[in-house]
């Protein structure tokens, strides 16, 4: 076989290594990600309960609950907007690291 040839088919078969890599590095994320959301909504549902032990519901007028749970909701969302932030970021770097079409140099 051809040197040229050979090249070609080494930088071919590394490549396809490195696509497979990427791959799973993904993969790996995605369950990390998915992970952590199932611990966020298990931790809202807890702080949720413990809010409404320690202040029940009253029926008139605003209340010191509500407040809590408006604070709460709006952490949580930001948490949310915080990890969308995050993984927009990681997927723009690998397409980057990996030569991705329309590449700013």
């Amino acid at each position: 076989m051809p040197a040229a040839a050979k090249q070609t088919k080494g930088a071919a078969a590394s490549e396809h290594g490195t696509v497979e890599r990427t791959a799973e590095l993904s993969e790996e994320v995605l369950e990390q990600v998915k992970g952590s959301q199932q611990q966020a909504i298990d931790a809202v549902r807890k702080f949720m309960e413990a809010v409404d032990d320690a202040l029940p519901p009253q029926s008139e007028g605003h209340s010191r609950r509500q407040d809590v749970i408006d604070s709460a909701l709006e952490m949580s969302q930001r948490l949310v907007r915080t990890q969308y932030d995050f993984l927009t970021n990681v997927v723009h770097s690998a397409g980057e690291a990996l030569g991705a079409p329309g590449k700013k140099e």
